[in-house]
């Protein structure tokens, strides 16, 4: 088995997540680097686009968080390996991915600037891309996005949907999820009830 270290920050969301996630359930073995933000500045300087999360695989670095989850996801039995589920896969990934892009615009923004944009998202781009994954999700049986089982996509959209209740990204309202896409908080509640899934959270509640 490789040698793999994945360095991301020291936060339960976000882009590494997923991966770590995947690793977690499929008992991949992985030095999990975390870092306050405050040391991003410094960590960034390491990496190949300056940015995180990266993965080490004995000794060599890659970067890309859609890339690395895919990867860890072939490890751990979590990615299809039928074409067409593993595009459908690919799709579910690579739409909330989209999401993360447009709101990650909003980051560095202070005061009125960041709820004139959080607000215009949680009024567009959000909805549009929650209910389309909700559509997904009753397009491949209600229960899993691709495969008819646990995938990457739905450690993807577990983490995504997660963030958006979460509270933390001030002006996305709480209920937003539930409003337009109930069947995407019905998911959540699913994977959150996953035994590896909740045993992975709960290490970190004990600590």
């Amino acid at each position: 088995m490789s040698q793999l270290k994945l360095t991301y920050f020291d936060i339960h969301g976000g882009r590494g997540e997923p991966a770590r996630l995947a690793m977690h359930i499929g008992g991949i073995a992985f030095e999990d680097h975390r870092f306050a933000f405050a040391d991003f500045a410094e960590v960034r300087k390491s990496t190949p686009l300056n940015q995180v999360p990266t993965l080490q695989v004995d000794g060599v670095q890659v970067t890309q968080s859609d890339a690395i989850t895919r990867y860890v996801g072939k490890l751990a039995g979590l990615y299809p390996v039928d074409a067409y589920q593993a595009l459908l896969c690919d799709e579910v990934m690579d739409g909330v991915e989209d999401a993360n892009v447009k709101l990650g615009t909003s980051f560095g923004l202070t005061g009125d600037a960041l709820k004139e944009a959080r607000t215009a998202l949680a009024n567009g781009p959000l909805p549009l891309y929650l209910g389309w994954l909700q559509k997904q999700l009753q397009a491949h049986g209600g229960e899993y996005f691709a495969d008819n089982r646990l995938t990457i996509a739905d450690l993807k959209v577990f983490v995504f949907v997660r963030g958006l209740n979460s509270g933390r990204l001030d002006h996305i309202p709480t209920d937003l999820v539930e409003q337009v896409a109930p069947l995407l908080n019905a998911h959540l509640q699913r994977m959150a009830q996953t035994p590896a899934v909740a045993q992975y959270y709960a290490k970190f509640e004990a600590e």
